[in-house]
């Protein structure tokens, strides 16, 4: 085990409060494993050990990376996310297997999906766009994580209105997945990429509400004026 690796978890278990710890729980439904490190805390605690980290190469930081993943703890995947998305202007092609391959192995909850995707997954679909078709494979796995990452992956950039031909498309296959976690992830997407694309977002939600999950629907329409989320609403 890595000697840095160490420290930052001792570190996490000194400042661990079981109070946040039961807190935090609240908010999945699956157990998860926390030191119960309050977010913020996590991040600052992240930043100060990526300072010791600049002298290494990326292979080397991915290491320590999926170290940390291996975990399980949420609060160790926190850094791992922030350091991987450090990274983001090294990223090359090849890349994309070992974020695909971390999510597979390691993501076991929506924090560690959105956190992970949203970011480093996101970031690295900005700069090789030609691999977003990839998403679509993740869409028919039975990992309800990699589903649930097909959507969230691409929140960011559909928050600049990029990729709505592809976000339609994710939405269309995972339309009635009973997964509430892929429902509120494609949902999600929908939303941000009605900022952008309001018009389309709506059309798609009127053509497809009939068959849309409520949970979904609810999502991809928050943030439209209330004359449309009512039309939307009415069977």
């Amino acid at each position: 085990m890595s000697k840095i690796i160490v420290r930052i978890r001792k570190e996490l278990r000194k400042k661990g409060d079981a109070n946040i710890r039961a807190s935090e729980q609240r908010f999945f439904k699956e157990p998860i494993r926390t030191y119960g490190v309050r977010s913020a805390e996590v991040v600052m605690i992240g930043k100060k050990y990526f300072q010791e980290l600049k002298n290494l190469e990326k292979k080397e930081i991915f290491i320590l990376c999926e170290e940390l993943f291996r975990s399980g703890y949420n609060d160790e995947a926190r850094i791992a996310c922030d350091w991987s998305y450090n990274l983001r202007g090294q990223y090359v092609p090849s890349d994309f297997r070992i974020f695909a391959r971390w999510i597979s192995d390691y993501i076991d909850n929506w924090a560690k999906c959105d956190t992970f995707c949203n970011h480093t997954v996101g970031a690295f679909l900005e700069m090789y766009p030609e691999n977003v078709f990839k998403l679509k494979t993740w869409t028919r796995s039975r990992n309800r994580w990699l589903k649930r990452a097909a959507s969230v992956s691409l929140i960011i950039p559909a928050k600049r209105g990029k990729f709505l031909p592809d976000v339609l498309e994710i939405a269309d296959i995972l339309l009635t997945d009973e997964d509430d976690m892929v429902q509120k992830g494609y949902g999600w997407l929908l939303k941000v990429a009605a900022e952008k694309h309001q018009k389309e977002v709506f059309l798609y939600v009127m053509k497809n509400k009939a068959k849309m999950p409520r949970t979904a629907l609810r999502y991809a329409i928050e943030k439209m004026p209330k004359s449309l989320k009512m039309q939307a609403m009415k069977k």
